[in-house]
């Protein structure tokens, strides 16, 4: 809102400092300081209300060091990240782009599938919550609506430089040159440690099944795919103080790199990565929630003064699958959310190996003493903050790697 009211002022007022708001940059920082100040104040606030609404956590025995002193503990904290993710969006993203319009829908879809899971764990005492194929089908529709909207959508768009014997003169091979580049409405995304590195949608179909109707539904797959896989992969690594947060802050700050850079020809151009024009104004959106992880670590560090609950930790994990696949970098995925990825696992292995072994011994037997993969450590006797720091650290290690592909190929 402040951003179409202070192009307005620059444009047909000439208010002085007004262009500032034109630079991503600027916005940028606005948004993560005012996302902070949102959390913090009105962090305080909710977790005040809902102590005296006795809105508590309830929680399963495990065995697990400390759990007992837990219980009760104030949950639905992700409305305070949600709040401190949108509101800087709306005043200060440009609210016309497309991009900016997909991230919001995904936030407040699964913020709402996740605060109806809680709402049912909280005030219906009923510990299943949502049932599991509700949340399925809720995932399900925002991948489809994502997946349409990126499809269909004529401003989602990448855009390369020519290669024709007319601009390969030293006097027209200049990046801000528009006559260099050609706009193009085309599927395709970044295959990470690869030259070369792009990957056609259209090579998962048979050249006789080439038609847009069957893209289109790969396509809507592979996106469903991706966008329940990391919102359950956050939902399980919320499991110990801080750990989905932190997590979610590192692979934040990474996004928000891959988004400027994509978003900008000078650096495409330099780097020698896919161009995506408008998506550089994921910047804003990508900053604001780097500043609701932040400043909601404030009450969830250890010891945690409020969970997430599902209401966040859903709508993390959908807000990274689906960035991750506006700016095409959905295939790194496994690399930058390696911790999600890894929990993911541990819980699968589990399942699978425990029924393995009562079908052919008569008992089933464990991998690890528990899933995930942060409850195993703690009942090897870890505290449960050098697990998360030992975490965060791996996370970083996997950011940078992450980053390092864009020249590693």
């Amino acid at each position: 809102m402040l951003y179409h009211l202070f192009t307005y002022l620059n444009e047909e007022m000439s208010l002085p400092g007004a262009g500032l708001f034109q630079y991503i940059s600027f916005r940028a920082a606005c948004s993560v300081i005012l996302s902070l100040i949102i959390s913090l104040l009105f962090g305080k606030t909710l977790i005040k209300w809902l102590r005296n609404k006795q809105v508590g956590e309830s929680i399963r025995d495990l065995g697990l060091e400390g759990q007992a002193e837990k219980a009760g503990t104030p949950t639905m904290g992700g409305l305070i990240m949600i709040a401190a993710i949108l509101i800087p969006t709306l005043l200060f993203a440009q609210l016309t782009n497309i991009y900016i319009q997909i991230m919001i829908i995904a936030t407040v879809w699964l913020g709402i599938v996740g605060f109806m899971d809680d709402y049912i764990k909280v005030f219906k005492k009923d510990k299943r919550g949502l049932a599991g194929t509700s949340k399925i089908i809720g995932q399900v529709g925002v991948g489809i609506i994502v997946a349409s909207m990126l499809y269909f959508s004529e401003d989602v768009t990448i855009k390369e430089r020519r290669h024709d014997q007319q601009n390969l003169t030293a006097q027209n091979d200049n990046a801000s040159d528009p006559s260099n580049w050609v706009e193009k409405k085309v599927l395709k995304t970044t295959i990470p440690f690869i030259k070369d590195n792009e990957f056609y949608y259209a090579w998962l179909l048979p050249d006789s099944w080439q038609n847009k109707i069957s893209l289109f539904v790969v396509f809507t797959l592979v996106v469903i795919l991706i966008v329940t896989a990391v919102s359950n992969g956050a939902n399980i690594t919320d499991g110990i103080d801080g750990l989905a947060t932190g997590t979610s802050a590192i692979i934040g700050v990474t996004l928000a790199i891959f988004a400027y850079v994509s978003g900008n020809y000078i650096f495409a151009d330099y780097l020698n990565i896919m161009y995506i024009p408008r998506s550089g104004e994921l910047t804003v959106f990508i900053a604001a929630f780097v500043g609701a992880c932040i400043g909601f670590l404030w009450y969830n560090s250890y010891p945690a003064q409020v969970f997430m609950g599902d209401t966040g930790s859903l709508a993390l994990g959908g807000i990274i699958a689906t960035f991750a696949i506006a700016v095409r970098k959905e295939l790194l995925i496994p690399v930058l959310c390696g911790i999600f990825l890894i929990e993911n696992l541990s819980v699968m292995i589990q399942v699978a190996y425990f029924k393995y072994t009562r079908r052919r011994y008569g008992e089933g037997r464990r991998i690890f003493l528990m899933s995930p993969l942060h409850h195993h450590f703690q009942k090897k006797g870890f505290h449960e903050s050098k697990i998360v720091s030992r975490f965060w650290i791996v996370g970083i290690m996997l950011a940078i790697i992450s980053i390092i592909t864009l020249k590693t190929r």
